[in-house]
């Protein structure tokens, strides 16, 4: 059974949002008595979706709390919907799993903060250029915005452009140079990372359908690849024909 339990009038307006992901879901809006009610609901071992700071739900809970095995999932969300905490049970109740696909059904952030288990980076940079970019331009401003990131071309596991671009010959080039994989996708899906973007172009958006490729791009592939979140940890770079950025994530060594 999950809960959903909101304390202002804008997160009530996100409750009724988080209602539409699971109607079998209760939904309180500002209990009395608060305390009680939510740690009843704890105890009897329903996940929680806590619409309030962090702070509340640590006060509220901490007092009943068991340990990570019996303790039933619980999410913290701010009222506006940007970022969802995954707060207790992370791994073994799922609460990771469960933030990061909600995070995916409403554009917010997800916040892990526990540990990643035995893992290892991937490095996966988006692309986008102009028609007709030939592989030396790409290459040059990727080793260039590598370096001075203190990284190369041997740390970059994978390309991603827009699925308009899935002929373009210079990134195929690249791609087959460089002996890692290229993925394209289509607008639509480039555009549930607009929340994450450093940049939203008209422009871009006007020629392709999304606010950003290079960076999208990039966020979409190392999450597409590892089953977990993606952060940007190089934003758009450019020169005058391409643009690059590169997206980071954690997966299980193989």
């Amino acid at each position: 059974m999950l809960t959903i339990v909101s304390l202002t009038d804008a997160g009530a307006a996100l409750a009724q949002r988080l209602q539409l992901l699971d109607r079998s879901a209760e939904w309180l809006h500002r209990p009395q008595p608060f305390i009680e009610i939510v740690q009843q609901r704890f105890q009897a071992g329903h996940r929680l979706a806590l619409i309030c700071a962090s702070g509340i739900a640590v006060r509220t809970l901490a007092p009943v709390l068991q340990d990570k095995y019996r303790d039933p999932p619980v999410l913290v969300l701010d009222e506006a919907g940007r970022f969802i905490i995954p707060l207790l049970s992370g791994h073994e109740g799922g609460a990771n799993a469960w933030a990061q696909e909600w995070s995916e059904q409403l554009q917010a952030q997800c916040v892990i903060t526990s540990a990643r288990r035995y893992t290892r980076p991937l490095y996966i940079a988006g692309l986008g250029c102009e028609r007709g970019c030939p592989e030396s331009v790409l290459h040059t401003l990727m080793t260039e915005t590598l370096a001075a990131h203190s990284l190369t071309v041997a740390d970059i596991n994978g390309f991603a452009s827009i699925a308009l671009k899935h002929d373009e010959v210079g990134m195929l080039a690249l791609a087959e140079t460089l002996n890692v994989p290229i993925r394209f996708f289509e607008a639509d899906t480039l555009n549930r990372y607009e929340n994450q973007l450093t940049q939203r172009s008209a422009i871009v958006f006007r020629e392709t359908g999304c606010y950003g490729v290079a960076e999208a791009a990039a966020l979409a592939m190392a999450e597409q690849v590892t089953g977990g979140p993606a952060e940007l940890i190089i934003p758009k770079h450019k020169n005058a024909r391409a643009t690059l950025a590169l997206a980071r994530a954690y997966q299980d060594p193989s």
